[in-house]
């Protein structure tokens, strides 16, 4: 597949700043099932905006309020069947979840984590990084949370993470984690005891064959792996089983620390361009 070159922006994108029309350090979206709303984790505004595609401004739906309420978050779910958000708050240290029904409806789902990364299943388990334990864990109500990835200390060995950070879960529960300090991104098969290194792990650099702090990451259903290289400002895409990926987008001045990922049902592509303060959407062709 391919991608229009350029790229339009369809959130922020007037600065650094505060207003409802401007994004600060943008870390994550959300496109929802209907296509009419992008949901941002504005880190440096310590809020998440819900954007309707096409309108000039957001709308601030959680936090906001100074950093008591959010600080520093990371990144972002939506659980719409509970119409809810899932938020790490990781200037906080924890994982709450922020109702879209009622902003008073709020509670801490799990406490004293770093975490830059959230995956939800279909049957509404929480998979979540943990960015100082170098590891993944899933948690189910009533279950305190199991190690599905990583949780052997700090490396680079098939059996380890290092500052594991976005997440993709498939329907398998193949849990896929961009090992951020590996530059690499690894594949856990369900009840896996290591991990199968898929993308990068060739060292840190701008070949096609390695990865510069990955970041978000998304999986299509043939397996192929489509990562936001962070440090070379490029999105990458990985076929299943190559040793090499193909630039789709950026590698230029395009984009400046993209960090985040998304796609909609018509397969066009939309960034979260971190250090240009804005959301870009790139045309499928």
């Amino acid at each position: 597949m391919n991608w229009i070159v350029n790229g339009e922006t369809i959130a922020g994108g007037h600065e650094r700043g505060d207003q409802l029309n401007q994004l600060d350090d943008p870390r994550g979206i959300y496109i929802d099932q209907q296509q009419k709303h992008i949901y941002i984790v504005d880190c440096g505004n310590h809020r998440i905006v819900k954007w309707k595609l096409g309108e000039t401004g957001g709308e601030m739906i959680a936090g906001g309020n100074g950093v008591d309420q959010l600080k520093w978050p990371s990144n972002m779910i939506v659980d719409e069947k509970k119409r809810s958000l899932i938020i790490s708050d990781f200037g906080n240290r924890r994982v709450v979840r922020w109702s879209l029904e009622n902003p008073e409806d709020k509670e801490i789902l799990i406490e004293d984590i770093l975490s830059c990364g959230l995956a939800m299943n279909q049957n509404g388990d929480l998979f979540v990084s943990d960015w100082e334990n170098h590891e993944v864990k899933r948690w189910r109500k009533g279950e305190q949370g199991i190690t599905v990835a990583g949780g052997n200390g700090c490396g680079d060995k098939l059996n380890q993470l290092n500052c594991p950070a976005y997440l993709f879960i498939d329907r398998e529960e193949t849990v896929y984690v961009s090992d951020f300090e590996n530059h690499r991104v690894m594949k856990w098969l369900k009840g896996a005891s290591e991990g199968i290194v898929v993308a990068g792990g060739q060292g840190f650099g701008n070949h096609l064959n390695q990865l510069d702090y990955p970041c978000g990451l998304f999986v299509n259903e043939i397996g192929d792996i489509y990562v936001a290289d962070q440090g070379n400002n490029r999105i990458m895409c990985w076929p299943l089983g190559s040793k090499e990926g193909r630039v789709i987008v950026g590698g230029s001045n395009q984009l400046s620390f993209p960090r985040d990922l998304s796609f909609d049902v018509e397969n066009n592509l939309y960034i979260v361009d971190c250090n240009n303060h804005r959301i870009q959407r790139f045309s499928h062709e």
